[in-house]
């Protein structure tokens, strides 16, 4: 079984989650998607090149992996281990359309409601 490793492993070397434990049942309880495919075990083999999307926080992750770790290491050794593909959120307002632009209607000034008044009573005499 050499190049590949446990889907919660490496989960939690990169440093997505705390503990072995939380990787491995958030995998079971939401899923991991690997390569597209929905997983629910986290005993499932990953080997570099799979794509993995799965939910962290609010948040939606989409990373490749690209070395298996062999231990759990600092921060700045664990992003070593994949290439972050999840859009940022420039990308994702780009995709939305745009609020509609103020058109200057709305509740009438002072001004307009006497003008008002005063048409409306000039049409009644």
């Amino acid at each position: 079984m050499a190049g590949k490793l446990r889907l919660d492993k490496w989960l939690w070397q990169g440093r997505f989650f705390k503990t072995r434990t939380l990787a491995a049942s958030r995998v079971q309880q939401d899923g991991v998607r690997i390569n597209g495919v929905r997983v629910n075990k986290p005993a499932t083999p990953v080997s570099p090149g799979d794509v993995l999307t799965f939910s962290q926080g609010t948040a939606v992750r989409v990373v490749r992996i690209e070395i298996l770790g062999t231990r759990r290491g600092p921060a700045p050794e664990a992003r070593e281990l994949y290439s972050d593909l999840t859009p940022t959120r420039d990308e994702e307002r780009n995709e939305r359309p745009e609020n509609p632009a103020f058109e200057g209607k709305g509740r009438p000034t002072k001004r307009d409601r006497r003008a008002l008044d005063l048409s409306r009573a000039r049409s009644l005499e």
